[in-house]
């Protein structure tokens, strides 16, 4: 099985060297290319191009309701992700993947923002797609975050977590 894409996406690429940028600082610069390819791609362009950015784009923002208009976003787009087109990027991905990400972070706005019920509905829902999480690191993490966020719901702690994703600024 390939692990690289059956046909170069430029988008992605410029996704992922966006994505690059505001992990080593410069999240403004980063959020403006991103911004700059969702107008380019727009709202009924590739599903997987709007879901992958639109994930990463809601990191670089610290304001939690800036962040959920992103996620929810994201997690509409990929309900149009067909398997096929995923694989077409990525012979190793399955749709099925991104769902744990998607209702964590989601979940983790509305948590941020005191709207608990909702919260509980995506951290569940979260719970539920982890377990096609891989055995690997990137699992770990996630299953680590997605147990870090349920407790902060069961608290109705709204600060920030420390190892959330995106800046800290």
């Amino acid at each position: 099985m390939t692990t690289t894409p059956a046909s170069p996406d430029p988008t992605m690429a410029a996704i992922g060297q966006a994505v690059a940028e505001g992990r080593a600082g410069d999240v403004r610069s980063a959020r403006r290319r991103l911004l700059n390819l969702w107008s380019a791609i727009g709202v009924t362009g590739d599903p997987l191009q709007r879901c992958s950015l639109a994930h990463y784009l809601a990191d670089l923002y610290e304001d939690p309701a800036q962040a959920l208009a992103w996620d929810v976003r994201a997690l509409d787009a990929a309900d149009a992700v067909t398997e096929q087109r995923v694989q077409e990027h990525h012979a190793g991905l399955h749709i099925a993947g991104f769902y744990p990400s998607l209702h964590l972070n989601l979940a983790d706005n509305y948590r941020r923002l005191g709207s608990f019920e909702a919260a509980t509905e995506h951290i569940n829902a979260a719970q539920e797609h982890a377990p096609r999480l891989p055995r690997d690191p990137y699992g770990d993490l996630l299953r680590r975050a997605i147990q870090e966020v349920a407790e902060a719901i069961g608290r109705r702690d709204r600060t920030r977590r420390a190892s959330a994703p995106g800046s800290a600024a």
